[in-house]
Parts: structure tokens; C-alpha cells; sequence
């Protein structure tokens, strides 16, 4: 790997990145709302085919943002509904992210174990 596709994934993944804060920033939208717009956005420009020429340009840059979480969710369900029809619509999504979803949740308990999560008060 050359060191011009380590330069595309850390501007458009810090592009991403910087959208995000910037709304954060200078907006009344809670990090919540931001985070689901990301993958919502993911899944519709991933649904009108907008977001592959991305992943093909920068790589991780693009599918490590929560946008590349709601591509892959949007790619799992057009793969399923082309394999199992209309019933591809609620095992496609889940079954392209499971992996990704396995290990947020393991990670997050261990953490959880590690650390003595406390409240915020």
C-alpha cells in the first residue's frame, strides 16, 4: 500500500470526522441524533449506490465511520434480497453486521469489567 491511500483515508475519514464535530459544535443536535444520522445517511447513500465509488476511493476512511456502518447494512440487505427476495429485507442488514456487532458488545463488557463504569452524578 502506497503512501497516497494512507492520505485519502485519513481526509475523507477526517472529513467525516470533522462534519461531526462541527455539528456538535455549532448546532442544538445531541451526539445521539448526529451519530443516527450518520448511519442513516450511510444507508441511503449506500441504497442509491452514491457511497461505493467512496469506499473504493478511500478504504477504511470510509467504512470505519458510522456512515460505513449504515453502507454496510443497506449492502447486506440488497445482497439478501437478491438471494432470499422480500425476506432478505430482515435477516440482510443484521447478517452483513453481525461481526461488527459481536465485537462492540464483547468489547464493551470487558471494558465494562475492567473500568467500574460509574454514573455521571
Amino acid at each position: 500500500m502506497d503512501w497516497m491511500m494512507y492520505l485519502k483515508v485519513f481526509l475523507v475519514g477526517g472529513a467525516l470526522c470533522a462534519i461531526g464535530q462541527a455539528l456538535i459544535d455549532y448546532t442544538k443536535l445531541t451526539p445521539a441524533r448526529i451519530l443516527v444520522s450518520y448511519v442513516v445517511t450511510g444507508v441511503i447513500l449506500g441504497g442509491l449506490g452514491i457511497y461505493q465509488p467512496l469506499v473504493d476511493f478511500a478504504g477504511a476512511g470510509a467504512t470505519v465511520p458510522l456512515t460505513g456502518f449504515g453502507w454496510l447494512l443497506s449492502k447486506g440487505v440488497k445482497e439478501a434480497i437478491a438471494e432470499k427476495g422480500l425476506l432478505g429485507i430482515l435477516s440482510g442488514g443484521l447478517t452483513a453486521t453481525s461481526a461488527g456487532i459481536a465485537a462492540a458488545v464483547i468489547f464493551g463488557l470487558i471494558f465494562a469489567l475492567i473500568f467500574k463504569p460509574k454514573d455521571k452524578s
